[in-house]
């Protein structure tokens, strides 16, 4: 009796031993999509009665072709299906907002989506929108500017202290639609508050899910400030007063140029070269399209100092200032020091100086493993003699266009 006890108790447990198993298995979870309504509508805007707008329903998910699609193209107060299928037209014969009602199922969930449809009176008209396009006459060395799609302006900052070796001007953008008309019909013109201006199309601050209808700016002609060295486009949407809309982009260009003129720079002293750094923040983002072309450090400084004594049987007096520049992190990204000395004439250089550029190729900024990157950049100068020597002037120049 006991032999028999414990035999079936063994095969008790191992039964309960399988069964754990069935119990416990993981089946990796499930790889389904959600049900998800989604839908857009052509054309979006200034929708007159009359008008066929065609409803496309491909965003939905899953799209794996399980779903059945139903539309209401006036749900306000109404359950009627006024079409089946991913895709579907619709005319809309009276002037008025219709909240248009997307439903689909996969057979065992149901997503909908409802979004507002405006439509106007036959008669209206809308508007365009016009930004005005300008550029400086002349950049920071007085050479004429060429352009006529951009809005290009300079920074010239001049004559900087070294107390401020940073760069950190700004400008004040005018922005003009004056140029924008309200629609052909008579009736029609812009309100003062008809005007907005989005300062970055990437952003959807009212979150209505268009990024480039933003009001960071509202008016027919207003002033963007505090606007550094880069590469913007902007956005001006116009409403007229039968709230027909219209929209226009441009670019907008900051260049720079930072000068600081005659300073000294130490010696070099315990085998230690004598430094002046000079920051400036850099822009590499193809994103939002505020990408620098090209950054440009310029250095003259006289041969050989007035006041300068060699040591004996050593030409000490003879300069040789080189640039280098470093990333945000602190990597060296290019130096003068392959120039040679008797080479240093770029620009307008007299025969008793050196001149020498260093110029940085967008390349050097974009995000790859085998550049520099962008953000806060230092320009230093570097003096490896022992003595001390004049600098007469020290140009930083950053080119978005």
């Amino acid at each position: 009796m006991a032999r028999f006890s414990v035999t079936l108790l063994m095969a008790c447990l191992m039964v309960m031993s399988s069964l754990a198993g069935c119990i416990f298995e993981d089946d990796g979870g499930s790889d389904a999509e959600d049900v998800l309504a989604v839908f857009k509508f052509s054309p979006s805007k200034n929708i007159k009665s009359g008008t066929t707008v065609t409803f496309d329903a491909s965003d939905s998910t899953p799209g794996d072709g399980s779903l059945t699609y139903r539309w209401n193209f006036d749900a306000e107060g109404s359950i009627d299906i006024d079409a089946t299928g991913r895709t579907a037209s619709w005319s809309f014969d009276e002037a008025k907002t219709y909240q248009v009602k997307l439903e689909v199922s996969d057979g065992t969930t149901t997503a909908e989506q409802t979004r507002d449809v405006v439509v106007y009176a036959e008669s209206a008209e809308p508007p365009k929108a016009e930004i005005t396009q300008y550029t400086d006459n002349e950049d920071c060395e007085d050479e004429t500017i060429n352009e006529d799609r951009y809005i290009l302006v300079w920074i010239c900052a001049r004559d900087k202290s070294m107390t401020d070796r940073s760069v950190t001007e700004t400008i004040t953008i005018e922005l003009d639609a004056s140029a924008s008309t309200a629609g052909a019909a008579s009736s029609q013109y812009i309100p003062t508050d008809g005007y907005h201006w989005d300062l970055n199309l990437n952003d959807d601050k009212d979150n209505d899910g268009d990024s480039e209808n933003d009001d960071d700016l509202v008016g027919e002609t207003v002033q963007w400030s505090n606007v550094e060295p880069g590469e913007y486009e902007i956005g001006l949407t116009v409403t007229n007063n039968v709230e027909m809309t219209d929209s226009a982009t441009i670019k907008v260009i900051v260049n720079y140029a930072g000068y600081w003129n005659d300073f000294e720079i130490g010696g070099n002293t315990s085998g230690n070269p004598a430094t002046l750094e000079f920051d400036t923040m850099i822009h590499y983002d193809k994103t939002t399209g505020n990408t620098i072309v090209k950054a440009q450090m310029e250095l003259e400084y006289p041969k050989e100092d007035e006041d300068c004594t060699s040591l004996p049987g050593a030409n000490n007096c003879r300069s040789e200032i080189d640039i280098f520049a470093y990333n945000e992190e602190d990597e060296e990204a290019d130096n003068t020091t392959k120039v040679d000395r008797d080479a240093r004439d770029d620009g307008a250089c007299d025969s008793d100086q050196d001149c020498v550029h260093l110029r940085l190729s967008s390349y050097l900024f974009s995000d790859t493993d085998s550049t520099y990157g962008d953000g806060e950049w230092t320009m230093t100068i570097q003096n490896d003699r022992v003595n001390d020597f004049v600098i007469d002037q020290f140009v930083i120049r950053l080119y978005y266009k």
